[in-house]
């Protein structure tokens, strides 16, 4: 991860001062580095680290970087991370700008691979998490979404990367196809535990520690899958609440929203649908060779739903 790290610094540099400013920004602001960790575990279950996948998990994370820029312009978000966000120090304009360039970093970086492979995996995934991105855009404020759409959202916007990133760690080692796919899957579906915690999370966390404000997927009308088990299973008083709170935006009823949750047990069904996803994911790559990077990734299973930031 330190020379994920190296690699990411060495290629952010621009000769523009404001690109360096804002990459400079939103890399040093934290976050957990999961997908390029993701990149090397994979890899390291077949024993063969190299400087390629150094340079695959830093295209990654710079994928995982454009994306943040672009989403809190989008969301008007004020806080990532437990910092202010970066379109609201430098503006929305520059965000957006420094977003395409990270991306179009990415690219330049991946061509240095050398693998057509590699660029189907990348650019059908950046192609995918666009097209998750405007669905969810669809998705704000309509309170009568099904979870099978809701969970399209998820798979597209935020599996799909870790699906990548996982896929691409056996790739580079010339792993068999069933095993690029075994770890495909368990890619697909952390990703898809993990933003379901995450769901979970803006409804019962603490923002000291989830790095965001509580509540902000309620402001933005955002219909996660706890509000939508909720309204189906509350009580007529908390239906009409919560289809307001989605309908409407905002953190006018917030309290009582997070409460008609709890009561329903929208997040305990929510967590169930999360450990059987990582449960599958361990599954999925049962057959793999064992080592530490094997029981790394399964760590990481158990980590993406026990976690509580």
């Amino acid at each position: 991860m330190r020379a994920v790290d190296l690699v990411i610094r060495k290629s952010l540099h621009s000769e523009v001062a404001l690109i360096n400013q804002v990459a400079d920004y939103i890399i040093n602001s934290g976050g957990k580095r999961l997908r390029p960790a993701l990149v090397l575990l994979s890899a390291g279950v077949f024993g063969k680290v190299n400087s390629h996948h150094h340079t695959l998990a830093a295209v990654v994370e710079f994928i995982h970087t454009a994306t943040l820029l672009h989403d809190d312009v989008v969301d008007e978000s004020s806080m990532r991370r437990g910092r202010a966000t970066a379109n609201t120090l430098f503006g929305n304009a520059a965000s957006v700008l420094v977003g395409d360039f990270v991306y179009s970093r990415a690219f330049q970086m991946m061509v240095e691979v050398q693998n057509m492979r590699v660029m189907e995996i990348l650019s059908e995934a950046t192609n995918i998490i666009a097209e998750g991105e405007v669905l969810q855009l669809l998705n704000i404020n309509d309170a009568d979404i099904s979870d099978e759409d809701y969970l399209r959202v998820i798979h597209y916007k935020t599996a799909k990367l870790f699906e990548a990133a996982t896929r691409l760690g056996a790739v580079v080692c010339d792993a068999s196809a069933e095993s690029e796919n075994a770890l495909a899957e368990y890619g697909m579906r952390i990703g898809t535990a993990f933003q379901l915690i995450d769901d979970v999370l803006d409804l019962s966390g603490e923002s000291e520690n989830i790095g965001k404000n509580l509540g902000d997927d309620i402001a933005e009308g955002k219909p996660t899958l706890p509000l939508l088990f909720a309204m189906r299973n509350g009580n007529v008083a908390q239906k009409n609440l919560i289809r307001q709170a989605i309908e409407q935006g905002g953190l006018n009823d917030i309290s009582e929203v997070i409460q008609a949750v709890k009561e329903t047990g929208a997040l305990d069904y929510v967590r169930t649908i999360a450990e059987t996803e990582s449960k599958l994911a361990c599954q999925a790559i049962e057959n793999l060779p064992k080592n530490q990077h094997h029981q790394a990734l399964i760590d990481l299973a158990n980590f993406a739903v026990n976690r509580s930031y």
